[in-house]
């Protein structure tokens, strides 16, 4: 289902665009889907709408048989430059698939009284699909930015985007967003009466 409207309340969940997932071997151009992220939170951030970037600093504790085969550098965890951090921003570092489980994504939404939330990164049968199905149980309204979001495998992305996003929330491009965003930002032109 393509985006139908802008909630008044609207915000931006990026996730996991951090050193080491993007250097990851990607479906489409990492390039591409971090520039459209950073448009989005460039035009989500011009109308004072909340920005809050995602990352993953580890695994769940417990979970024995799904530990890193690797170590990683020290600075895995850093968002990318070209997201452009603002102090406004909120970031929620995530130790789970999702971005709901363990922080404090769902205050920080309700605290700013946001409706509808707009999700976009890696991967998106990892962290994107996950937290778009817990916002849509928290009640949101989801929308996914699907030229805005990678996986590894193609045709799991794909997948992803044909079969179960249409099932919990709308799905766009960034165009379209910015489209929407400019319009709302547009005055209305009322009648005065004479």
């Amino acid at each position: 289902m393509p985006l139908t409207q802008l909630d008044s309340s609207p915000a931006l969940i990026i996730i996991d665009l951090q050193k080491m997932v993007v250097g990851f071997q990607l479906a489409h151009p990492v390039a591409e889907i971090v520039e459209r992220s950073a448009q989005l939170a460039r035009a989500f951030r011009e109308r004072r709408f909340p920005v809050i970037l995602v990352n993953v600093a580890a695994r769940a504790p417990g979970r024995t048989q799904s530990r890193f085969n690797f170590s990683p550098p020290p600075d895995w965890t850093e968002l990318v430059p070209e997201l452009d951090r603002q102090p406004e921003d909120y970031t929620v570092t995530k130790l789970q698939v999702g971005a709901f489980y363990g922080t404090a994504l769902d205050l920080i939404l309700r605290r700013r009284g946001v409706t509808q939330v707009f999700l976009a990164g890696i991967a998106t049968t990892g962290g994107v699909e996950s937290t778009a199905r817990n916002a849509h149980d928290h009640g949101y309204n989801v929308v996914l930015v699907v030229d805005a979001m990678t996986d590894r495998d193609a045709d799991a992305h794909r997948n992803s985007i044909e079969k179960i996003f249409p099932r919990i929330g709308e799905t766009t491009t960034t165009d379209e967003v910015l489209s929407q965003l400019q319009e709302q930002a547009r005055p209305t032109n009322i009648a005065v009466p004479q």
